[in-house]
């Protein structure tokens, strides 16, 4: 595993939780295990490692779920954003790439479990796509966008405003 020099920050959708890295490793990955699944509420969880003398919570304290005895997953406590996965014998934590301020930042370089992929994940490319939100629902857009509380993709000093 080789150690990436850099800056990144990320956190919670409600910016409850926040956090600063200094490094990555170069094992951005996508797990298709069950836990996983549960543990994002999705149908893969996505992961970067992260040294552990490269992160640093910036704002907040996660909440903890002990998935296995030897895991732990962080997440905010306030809107449940999935934020860490924690093999506590490892010398580095992984983050979720999703909770990243820039996300596309690490793509995937590998995919673990494959063993809980759904049997159609290799179909996704050819499903149909629609434009975004503000050209589908340009009513709700409108209304969401007026109301939203999620935390910008970038640190803050304070939060909510």
């Amino acid at each position: 595993m080789d150690r990436i020099e850099t800056q990144a920050s990320g956190g919670c959708q409600c910016g409850a939780v926040r956090y600063h890295v200094t490094a990555v490793l170069d094992t951005s990955h996508i797990c298709h295990c069950r836990m996983c699944q549960k543990a994002a509420g999705n149908f893969f969880a996505a992961l970067v490692g992260v040294p552990r003398d490269a992160f640093r919570w910036t704002r907040g304290t996660p909440g903890i779920f002990k998935s296995s005895d030897p895991v732990e997953r962080g997440f905010c406590p306030t809107c449940g954003t999935p934020l860490t996965y924690d093999y506590l014998a490892s010398k580095h934590l992984n983050i979720t790439t999703g909770s990243l301020d820039d996300a596309a930042q690490f793509p995937p370089k590998m995919q673990f479990g494959i063993e809980g992929q759904m049997p159609w994940f290799d179909t996704l490319p050819s499903v149909q796509r629609e434009g975004t939100t503000e050209e589908t629902m340009t009513g709700p857009a409108a209304t969401i966008k007026a109301s939203n509380h999620q935390h910008p993709d970038h640190d803050t000093e304070s939060w909510p405003l």
